[in-house]
């Protein structure tokens, strides 16, 4: 067993089963995926800190904790698709395929997309496929997804991703209008849609989604 082997298991641990994250699938899936390959290379000691980290301008690889604990929210299936937004290096789309049929990973940095394919490749996460597109656009034309997945906070969810969701379906997002986020299930029923705050949290805020400060008169 490596050092990063270790430090995997302890993370599952120390941090994600203390956190009320029951999901043997998805305790299985962070344990299978080695999350230092989806880093750079001068980042990958901090790895399985309880802590964010940068991997790309203005992408963040979420806290283990609140990555895990807004997947078990969304309580994805098996059999589900899920379209997975803002990927980075590809290490959200590499755990949640050990737990979805198929993830649609879309990353809008041209950089990142092409790491994330190569990480997802090496790891055998079969099921993922990246594209590049605008986070608020989504993958229309790959819906309709049973969750949608963000990493990262927004000020309010785009107006397409509820258009995407397939009926009972979840979107997975901290909604961060202030100093704390809250992580929240959003779940569309036919035309309507409601909402359930699970968690607070503080992840760093997508770029695309913070507003422009208006002029004040």
């Amino acid at each position: 067993m490596s050092e990063f082997d270790s430090e995997r298991r302890i993370m599952v641990d120390g941090q994600i089963r203390t956190a009320d994250v029951t999901d043997r699938r998805l305790q299985s899936a962070l344990l299978a995926v080695p999350r230092e390959r989806f880093m750079p290379k001068a980042k990958a000691p901090q790895a399985y800190a309880d802590t964010e980290v940068e991997v790309g301008t203005g992408r963040w690889m979420m806290r283990p904790r609140d990555f895990a604990k807004l997947a078990q929210a969304a309580a994805i299936r098996s059999t589900d698709i899920v379209l997975d937004l803002a990927i980075g290096r590809g290490y959200s789309s590499a755990v949640l395929s050990r737990v979805a049929e198929t993830v649609v990973g879309v990353e809008s940095d041209e950089s990142l997309l092409e790491r994330a394919e190569r990480n997802l490749a090496a790891t055998g996460s079969d099921n993922a496929v990246v594209i590049k597109g605008d986070l608020k656009v989504g993958a229309p034309d790959q819906g309709p997804f049973d969750v949608i997945f963000v990493n990262g906070a927004v000020d309010e969810p785009a107006r397409a991703w509820f258009d995407q969701l397939a009926d009972g379906g979840r979107l997975a997002v901290v909604v961060r209008k202030g100093p704390v986020g809250k992580a929240t299930i959003f779940t569309r029923s036919g035309a309507s849609v409601g909402e359930r705050v699970v968690f607070d949290a503080t992840p760093h805020r997508l770029p695309e989604f913070v507003r422009e400060p208006g002029f004040v008169f």
